[in-house]
């Protein structure tokens, strides 16, 4: 069975750019052309992936994310922006998105980042069916579920991916580039911003005082380190 993705895009010679592309890599295409379509669909539909450019009509695509999440839509979204401003980016990833490419990119590398989702999205469905727990948080591995008593706590797929790696890494100093490689799928300096944004969001989510972390803990020039006794 082909792997599904929602390709969300209004600039009609790039969606069918895209389109050939994925088509001719066995990927089963769907296209909306505006975020409001978009976002009544998707949730009805078996996607592996959704691809989603920031600037559309009707509803655009940062609102578009984050909609989706509080819909419950796990899959992994990749953003497309032409935007290069530093801020749009780190707002996506805070809204939801497990990653982002600006415009114009490369289409190998666009495959490459699509390969990666796609492959740590199947890792985490085929997880060891364990619980951790840690002060009042429980972590569900074969749910891919993250409890705080009985209460659950949102997570979006690769927040979930990034915790369950500290977890299985637990007490030992993390870099940046080890976590992009491992989590990420791909290791690359230029992108270390990107952890630092998820950490944030996930201190925001688990920890008792996010201004003053208690696990994850920040170690200056070296990475994170996930601290439990």
């Amino acid at each position: 069975m082909h792997q599904r993705i929602a390709l969300v895009e209004d600039e009609s010679s790039l969606v069918m750019t895209l389109t050939d592309r994925l088509e001719s890599e066995s990927y089963e295409v769907v296209h909306f052309s505006d975020g409001i379509t978009a976002l009544e669909e998707i949730p009805k539909g078996a996607f592996d992936l959704v691809l989603l450019d920031v600037m559309l009509p009707g509803k655009n695509g940062l609102d578009v994310c984050r909609d989706l999440r509080q819909k419950h839509v796990q899959v992994p979204i990749l953003m497309l922006t032409a935007r290069r401003d530093t801020m749009d980016k780190v707002l996506g990833l805070k809204l939801g998105a497990d990653d982002y490419l600006s415009k114009p990119f490369e289409m190998i590398e666009l495959m490459a980042r699509i390969e990666a989702l796609l492959r740590r999205q199947k890792s985490m469905s085929h997880g060891n069916p364990e619980s951790f727990c840690f002060g009042d948080i429980t972590v569900d591995f074969s749910k891919a579920m993250v409890y705080r008593g009985e209460k659950e706590i949102a997570l979006s797929a690769l927040e979930f991916k990034l915790l369950h790696f500290l977890i299985e890494n637990r007490n030992r100093i993390l870099s940046r580039n080890e976590m992009l490689d491992a989590v990420w799928g791909y290791e690359k300096d230029i992108y270390t911003r990107t952890v630092d944004v998820h950490i944030l969001n996930l201190r925001q989510k688990i920890e008792p005082i996010p201004e003053h972390p208690t696990y994850i803990q920040t170690l200056h020039g070296r990475g994170y380190r996930f601290s439990v006794s």
